[in-house]
């Protein structure tokens, strides 16, 4: 079987994300960093040795994590001898809040206000 590959190119090259808002928003995304911010949230600075049994993933696989969010700014690094020790950052949290605060039901009032509220729709039942 013979494949021609020059035939699926792309026209032009993909856009890189530069808004640190979804660069933020995109590094907690993934289950394996959730649970790697998950860890730190509760307890504290995190040696990367130790995040293999949270996230049941390699070594490896952990650094590559371990250096997204901290592209993304959730986290920083303090290299301890031959361990780095990883903690969240508290400007990334308050910005996640930020933005989770701005989403707002239509009546712009916070989702949070309208839960329990005999008006908001019963959403199970779509």
């Amino acid at each position: 079987m013979i494949v021609n590959i020059g035939l699926r190119r792309y026209a032009g090259r993909m856009k890189r994300v530069v808004d640190p808002d979804v660069r933020l928003l995109q590094a907690a995304g993934d289950p394996t960093r959730l649970a790697i911010l998950r860890q730190l949230s509760t307890e504290g600075p995190v040696c990367a040795c130790d995040f293999t049994a949270c996230c049941d993933v390699a070594q490896p696989t952990v650094s590559h994590h371990l250096r997204i969010l901290r592209e993304a700014g959730w986290v920083t690094g303090d290299r301890r001898g031959s361990w780095i020790w990883y903690s969240l950052r508290p400007e990334a949290v308050a910005r996640f809040r930020e933005l989770a605060g701005e989403i707002v039901v239509g009546d712009a009032r916070p989702a949070s206000m309208i839960a329990g509220s005999a008006a908001a729709p019963n959403l199970q039942a779509r």
